[in-house]
C-alpha cells in the first residue's frame, strides 16, 4: 500500500471519527447554558413571581412577571446561551407597555433539571412551558416571542397553537442551513436539532414580526429574508447597525416591538 494511500485512509479515518464524536456531542455545540445553583435568588421586583413547569424527567424553572390587568402575554423562548440569569432583564420595557412576560429555562439552564436529549422533547418542553400559563390568558393577548435558537421553537408552538402574534427576532431559516455557514465540511444529515423554522413558518396562521441586525455575522439576515420569502404577509424589521446579541438597544426595533404586542400596529 503506497504511502499516498494510507494517508488518505488515515484523513478519511480521523474524519469519520470526528463526525461520530459531532453526531454524539453536538449538543455540547449547540447548548451554553450557564447553571445556577438550586438556591440561587434573582434579582427582579415583587411583580416577578419564580414558579416550576414539571416535564417528564425533569422541572424546568420559570418567572413570572405579572401585571394586575395585562393587555398581553408575552411567552418567550430565548437563546441558547446563558439563563434567565442574563436573560430575563428590560423589565420595565414590559411593564411600560402593560404586558405580562414569561420566561423558562431549557433543561440543564440555570436552575432548571434534566439534560436535553432530542428536538421532539426540547419542542415538547415549550408546548407544556405554555400550557402551564395558558388557562390564565383566556380572552387576553397572546405573543409568542422566539430569539435566535428559540426562535425556531417558537414557530413550531405557533403552528400548533395560533398565537394572536409571533415575534422572531435574529431567526434563522433552519439549523442545517447556519450549521451548513459555520461547519461546511459537516453533512447536515448529521445535525439531529435541524429545526426547520423556513418549513414550519408557513402553516403559522398567525401576524408575524420577523427582526434581524444588519450586522449579524452568526445567524446574516439573509435567514430572515427567506423566512419572510415563505411567509410574505410577515412583517420584516431590518436594523442596519445591530448584530446579533444587542439588536434590544436601538429604539426602533423597541418601539416597533411595544407598538406590535399590545396590538396598537398589527404587522
Amino acid at each position: 500500500m503506497s504511502l499516498l494511500l494510507k494517508g488518505l485512509l488515515a484523513l478519511a479515518l480521523v474524519y469519520g471519527l470526528l463526525l461520530a464524536l459531532l453526531w454524539w456531542r453536538q449538543e455540547h455545540l449547540l447548548f451554553q447554558p450557564q447553571k445556577l445553583p438550586p438556591d440561587h435568588r434573582f434579582q427582579v421586583g415583587a411583580d416577578v413571581v419564580e414558579t416550576w413547569v414539571d416535564v417528564p424527567g425533569a422541572r424546568l424553572n420559570a418567572l413570572h412577571l405579572r401585571h394586575p390587568q395585562p393587555v398581553a402575554v408575552v411567552f418567550f423562548v430565548h437563546g441558547n446561551a446563558g439563563s434567565l440569569d442574563n436573560w430575563f432583564v428590560d423589565l420595565d420595557f414590559y411593564r411600560r407597555a402593560g404586558v405580562d412576560l414569561f420566561m423558562f429555562d431549557f433543561r440543564g439552564y440555570g436552575k432548571s433539571t434534566g439534560r436535553i436529549s432530542s428536538q421532539t422533547q426540547l419542542e415538547a418542553d415549550v408546548r407544556a412551558a405554555w400550557d402551564s400559563i395558558a388557562p390564565r390568558y383566556a380572552g387576553v393577548r397572546r405573543v409568542f416571542y422566539g430569539r435566535s435558537l428559540g426562535s425556531g421553537l417558537a414557530t413550531q408552538l405557533a403552528a400548533q397553537v395560533s398565537p394572536d402574534l409571533l415575534v422572531l427576532v435574529s431567526p434563522y431559516s433552519s439549523m442545517a442551513d447556519v450549521a451548513r455557514l459555520h461547519y461546511p465540511w459537516v453533512p447536515s444529515v448529521l445535525l439531529r436539532y435541524p429545526l426547520r423554522t423556513v418549513a414550519t413558518l408557513p402553516q403559522v396562521r398567525s401576524p408575524v414580526l420577523l427582526a434581524h441586525g444588519g450586522q449579524d455575522s452568526l445567524i446574516p439576515p439573509s435567514h430572515s429574508q427567506a423566512l419572510k420569502a415563505v411567509k410574505p404577509d410577515a412583517c420584516l424589521l431590518l436594523v442596519p447597525q445591530a448584530g446579533h446579541g444587542d439588536i434590544h438597544a436601538f429604539p426602533v426595533y423597541l418601539d416597533t416591538l411595544a407598538a406590535a404586542i399590545t396590538g396598537r400596529d398589527q404587522p
